[in-house]
């Protein structure tokens, strides 16, 4: 029996104009039970358009490209590019579609792997696209003053979604080299934004997945330091930071700042990476900046 064909569509009630968007903006999100043979295009946008597929089946073209697709395909179309897409004749498709720009829309995009000259994901049987498009599409129908903050966040998991469905969908093993650049850029990652915290390199490990001795034996490979050392490095570098531009902190307060649970233990550290102590810094780098006197 035919589906009765359907059309619902919401607008962001307090989105910015597109000629002016912010970090990220959900223009509008809508639903429909497209009628066989439904068409679209060729055609361009000046906003991006994410389509989930629930059910039914269609062809999406990007420029000399094409793609069968059916429930569970996510397909992007880019601002600018000439697109056009079309439901089955027998088993037409059921959509949500999620409108969006903003500074912030190529990175992301890009980050969730939908930058090629056919962008289309296959999350397979998971629920969480289509119910976080549906989250948008509710977002809006509230129309409360935090419905567009509320909508960006929602894409923000959507983004992350289909990012994690590309990269399962291409499970090919990296090259020995590889793996371990992209292991050693994680450990990077983690020290340098967890320096300040009472980080060890065993939790650290355990959160990316691997033991302890081969992490800090790949890491020392390719960096020719330990883990513990370069955040050892980490700490003193963020502490000298500290001791140049903020002079009212007090040495230990800088200590506790960068991660170091003891100030003489940060003094011993900081003359053994820079051959002076932190009070003698301090004081050489007042002297440098004090103004001149004139003769």
């Amino acid at each position: 029996m035919p589906k009765t064909p359907t059309y619902r569509v919401v607008s962001n009630p307090v989105s910015a104009s597109p000629a002016e968007p912010g970090g990220l903006t959900v223009l509008f999100a809508g639903e429909s039970q497209t009628r066989p043979e439904h068409r679209v295009g060729p055609k361009v946008v000046d906003y991006y358009l994410l389509h989930h597929v629930i059910s039914g089946k269609g062809v999406f073209a990007a420029g000399e490209l094409r793609a069968e697709l059916r429930a569970g395909h996510s397909f992007l179309i880019h601002p600018g590019r000439l697109v056009s897409y079309a439901s089955d004749a027998e088993e037409p498709w059921r959509y949500r579609w999620v409108a969006f720009t903003g500074r912030q829309a190529d990175s992301l995009v890009a980050e969730a792997g939908l930058c090629g000259e056919l962008p289309v994901v296959d999350t397979g049987g998971a629920r969480g696209p289509a119910e976080l498009c549906k989250s948008i599409f509710e977002a809006f129908r509230t129309r409360k003053r935090s419905s567009s903050l509320e909508a960006a966040g929602h894409l923000h998991l959507l983004l992350a979604a289909l990012q994690e469905a590309a990269t399962e969908a291409r499970p090919a093993a990296l090259r020995p080299d590889s793996h371990a650049e992209e292991l050693v850029r994680q450990v990077v990652g983690y020290l340098s934004t967890q320096y300040a915290e009472p980080v060890t390199i065993e939790t650290m490990a355990e959160a990316l997945g691997y033991s302890r001795a081969y992490l800090s034996r790949v890491f020392k490979r390719h960096t020719g330091m330990t883990p513990v050392a370069f955040l050892t490095q980490a700490r003193v570098d963020h502490g000298r930071r500290l001791l140049r531009e903020r002079p009212e902190l007090t040495v230990e307060q800088i200590a506790s700042s960068v991660g170091f649970r003891d100030g003489l233990y940060f003094s011993k550290q900081f003359r053994r990476h820079y051959g002076e102590s932190p009070t003698e810094y301090r004081h050489s780098v007042a002297q440098t900046n004090a103004p001149q006197r004139r003769l």
